[in-house]
């Protein structure tokens, strides 16, 4: 192998939250003379196109999902999918071991970087003499707490044996542990998220953080001592130039136009975290509470009849927020609209994408997690990074209501951006991203061996 270039084959979960930060890695690794495979279904490839944010080039290998019963043929990512098919389709995911076998044997990567999905990877690439890595698009902080090797049958509610003492996660709300054990559930057989990310993690050659050690050094030295597995990390992978307001249409600009900067409360929850009639309504009373300009996206899931968004807002809600308050629907140029010298303040779910993006932007952090890993981001930012401040929730059922909404918006807006400048600063750092690319290429070139480091 003395000389050749290292070639990278990564393979996301058939989800957007979880393909772009692939393409983000992609990109990044790329540009430092890597050779890039990312595979994925045909449909997925002209949005992976669009998430690429470089002139440097990876290839696409697409891959055919098999027929499973209860999966319609044409829909190849969570984003249209009910809840139960993207269950099923981990199970089809399952069922693609012979085709990635037969690609790891024609196409002969150094590497083959896979999703949680894909448990079952080294037991096809490591006989082909593939290293296989494991690539956790999650914070380290939920890898650490949630997914160590003995936590099937331990009290969620409490941090893991040996948990960093330094962290500020000394235990979680009842609402939330009673939300985390849907990780352990098995659905149509198969086996349950816990499952697939312990054996990843287990019988991966390397394990791969989307973090870096400045935001959560001990969670990663702890990830890598109770595996017994180097962890190497992406850094930083900014998404986009933060000064940028591309893809801002007319209406939104001359609306963003219209306010004094840093004013404007903009609030989204990504493309897959939903909220109930209620939920909505203490949300947009509290913004509205708040008198301060603002702006929310929603969402709604695919199964049942599709709600009309004005039947989910408050009687007479947009007369009274006529010309300063928006609710809108669907997809909006989110990265466009942060960029925006009028936006000063981010109501988010705490997924980790949407965090950093948060950061980069400058924007004051108001976080509303709602399931899963939001949880975690949302305790890393506001009780280890010290930035961004939670909504007030009920610790038993995990209610929250308008004037825990209004008093979060307000606390943060009085805060100013604080330690935001400093972590702001981290992200957008060019040569600290850049080394952190060399030292993952350096370190994936040593496991491979042979190769030029």
């Amino acid at each position: 192998m003395e000389g050749q270039d290292l070639h990278v084959m990564m393979f996301p979960f058939f989800a957007f939250g979880h393909i772009s930060p692939f393409v983000q890695l992609a990109d990044a690794l790329s540009l430092h003379n890597v050779h890039v495979t990312l595979l994925s279904a045909s449909s997925n490839i002209p949005r992976i196109a669009s998430l690429s944010t470089t002139t440097s080039s990876f290839d696409i290998l697409t891959v055919d999902i098999p027929p499973i019963d209860g999966l319609p043929p044409s829909l190849h990512s969570t984003s249209d999918m009910t809840f139960d098919m993207s269950e099923l389709l981990k199970l089809a995911v399952d069922a693609m071991k012979p085709q990635i076998h037969h690609i790891l044997s024609i196409h002969k990567p150094h590497i083959i970087l896979h999703d949680f999905s894909h448990h079952w990877m080294s037991s096809v690439a490591s006989p082909l003499g593939v290293k296989t890595l494991f690539f956790s698009v999650f914070s380290a902080l939920s890898s650490a707490f949630l997914t160590g090797p003995d936590r099937r049958d331990s009290d969620l509610r409490l941090p893991p044996p040996g948990f960093p003492t330094s962290s500020s996660v000394k235990s979680i709300d009842p609402h939330e542990a009673s939300d985390m054990r849907y990780v352990f559930m098995s659905f149509h057989g198969g086996p349950s998220v816990y499952d697939r990310v312990t054996q990843s993690m287990r019988d991966c050659d390397a394990i791969v953080c989307k973090s870096c050690r400045e935001m959560e050094g001990p969670y990663i030295d702890y990830l890598s001592n109770r595996y017994g597995k180097p962890v190497l990390l992406t850094g930083p992978l900014l998404v986009q130039d933060p000064a940028t307001e591309g893809g801002l249409d007319r209406e939104w600009k001359e609306w963003l136009d219209g306010f004094e900067e840093g004013s404007v409360v903009f609030c989204s929850f990504g493309s897959e975290t939903f909220l109930d009639r209620t939920q909505i309504e203490e949300l947009v009373t509290g913004l509205e509470n708040t008198g301060l300009p603002f702006s929310v996206v929603l969402n709604f899931p695919k199964e049942g009849g599709r709600p009309r968004l004005k039947e989910m807002l408050p009687e007479g809600f947009e007369e009274r927020v006529k010309g300063r308050g928006r609710v809108r629907e669907g997809w909006t140029p989110q990265k466009g609209i942060m960029a925006h010298a009028s936006v000063g303040c981010y109501v988010t779910h705490a997924g980790l994408s949407s965090v950093m993006e948060g950061l980069i932007s400058g924007c004051r952090l108001v976080l509303l997690p709602m399931r899963g890993d939001q949880f975690f981001n949302a305790r890393l930012c506001e009780g280890d990074l010290g930035v961004g401040v939670k909504v007030g929730r009920d610790g038993e059922s995990g209610g929250f209501d308008r004037e825990g909404v209004r008093e979060a918006v307000v606390e943060a807006v009085k805060k100013g951006k604080g330690e935001g400048e400093k972590w702001r600063g981290l992200l957008v750092d060019g040569g600290l991203r850049e080394g952190y690319v060399r030292e993952l290429v350096r370190g994936m070139k040593g496991l491979v061996g042979g190769l030029n480091v």
